[in-house]
């Protein structure tokens, strides 16, 4: 079935190579123009055209591969920014290669303009693409590439909510098929259940399908030979989502062996070299910033014992990777034998949620109020880091007792190491109930990488300074 609209990857794809010329030719100007480098020997010299065509070809070429136009791969805003810079730092090195053996004019001063030029306005016009698409609200159904759900379940309705919200990509979301008769007239994410799996034939003809996603809970799988037998000779392609919402999984991976797809349910998330790196990032930043810090832990404690005449460093159990207990160190925050309890004052929002922490607690000190709003009372938890339990960046370690009333998906949080900051603590902190701070955990759980853990750090102390959500 043809297509309406061309895919935006091809429309990213040619905006990409018309725009890498145009910052080669701004690098060049911006060389001749500002007073930095060196001298030039001949600065009326121009570029030859053939360095502009392999300036397209290899940046062609770096963007391809880093999956900058892999829909599936840059859903995200972070991820397709760190797909766009991957696939720069890969042309620039393909470039700088060619130009070494033929064309060696080019000043490194000017590829570096060069590299800055192009690869920002890669990343701002797309940016603004995203925002003109979030400005617009999702696309309507029956978009570029039309899909079919069959399974308007709790697994269905994750995937419609996915193909509207990255519609912008060609997916067209057309409704659901459902053999629920409760189901049968409703709308789920804002489309309709147009029929039963006995239907299918019927409705793909009739809304004019290109593709049928089968998103059945694992217990319905028995009706995958039905379904895929009813559209033998329709020329629509079909789609499994497997049915990973029902387990407790981190991250899921197909291989095939011999023809047979295998799917490794769990992999190790920071495992190998990735943890070798993150445990010696965590050390050298952590001893940088006790440097600075340790003058001010002083400081405190001395403030604590003034205040509460109790011990300063308080010692919690904590449930850290993979369930391991371990004791979290903490700046004293309430009265004296306060804190032994942290079920004792818990409250429950308007959604019946679980709130571990209270704006009124009347156990909080006035020094520790002040170290509440801007967690200072996190700092010892620095120690807890340089001993291997926590990482810098992670989930935050959770209490035993709020651990104990998790579902089996929530536990994911635990399958990398938990940290001083994490993604939670930049969006909202503890003004958010426990289910909501588990989303914002998964959300690096399953996009966990070196870079986001540089996000996070330099986002944190803008985050701490607003005190938004720490009481």
């Amino acid at each position: 079935m043809s297509r309406r609209i061309a895919p935006l990857s091809i429309i990213l794809f040619f905006a990409d190579l018309g725009l890498v010329p145009v910052g080669l030719f701004l690098a060049t100007w911006l060389r001749m123009t500002l007073p930095f480098g060196q001298a030039l020997a001949d600065p009326d010299a121009k570029v030859p055209l053939v360095v502009y065509g392999l300036s397209v070809l290899c940046w062609g070429v770096g963007l391809a591969v880093s999956g900058a136009y892999h829909p599936q791969r840059s859903l995200r805003w972070f991820n397709e920014g760190w797909r766009v810079l991957s696939g720069a730092l890969l042309a620039t090195a393909l470039m700088a290669g060619f130009l070494f053996l033929t064309y060696r004019q080019l000043s490194r001063l000017q590829f570096v303009y060069f590299f800055a030029i192009a690869t920002g306005m890669l990343l701002t016009y797309r940016a603004a693409l995203r925002a003109y698409y979030r400005a617009r609200g999702r696309v309507r159904p029956g978009g570029w590439n039309r899909v079919l759900i069959v399974g308007a379940g709790e697994l269905g309705a994750r995937v419609g909510r996915l193909l509207m919200d990255h519609s912008r990509w060609g997916f067209g979301p057309l409704g659901y098929l459902d053999d629920n008769p409760a189901k049968q007239g409703q709308r789920i994410e804002g489309m309709p259940v147009l029929g039963t799996t006995d239907q299918l034939r019927e409705v793909v003809e009739r809304a004019g399908a290109d593709e049928v996603w089968i998103a059945l809970p694992a217990r319905a799988y028995e009706r995958l030979e039905k379904v895929v037998a009813a559209l033998e000779r329709h020329p629509v392609r079909i789609k499994v989502v497997p049915d990973y919402f029902s387990l407790a999984l981190v991250r899921a991976e197909a291989e095939i062996l011999g023809g047979i797809p295998i799917i490794g349910l769990r992999d190790p998330l920071v495992e190998g070299f990735p943890r070798l790196v993150k445990r010696i990032f965590d050390l050298v930043v952590t001893l940088l910033l006790l440097i600075p810090a340790a003058p001010l832990m002083g400081l405190i404690a001395l403030l604590i014992r003034l205040d509460s005449g109790a011990p300063s460093v308080l010692r919690q159990q904590r449930v850290g990777e993979n369930g391991r207990l371990f004791p979290m160190r903490k700046f004293r925050t309430m009265l004296k034998d306060a804190e032994g309890g942290g079920a004792d004052l818990t409250a429950v929002d308007q959604a019946g949620e679980v709130i571990h922490k209270r704006k009124d607690d009347p156990r909080v000190t006035r020094i520790g109020r002040l170290l509440r709003r801007y967690s200072l009372d996190e700092l010892p938890q620095l120690i807890n880091v340089l001993k291997g339990d926590m990482s810098l960046v992670g989930p935050r370690p959770e209490m035993p007792w709020l651990v104990d009333r998790y579902e089996a998906w929530q536990r994911k949080r635990f399958a990398v190491p938990q940290g001083l900051t994490g993604w939670w603590q930049i969006n909202g902190r503890s003004d958010k109930p426990m289910h909501l701070n588990t989303q914002d955990d998964l959300f690096y759980v399953y996009n966990y990488s070196l870079l986001l853990d540089l996000w996070i750090l330099l986002r944190t102390p803008f985050a701490v300074l607003r005190g938004k959500g720490a009481f």
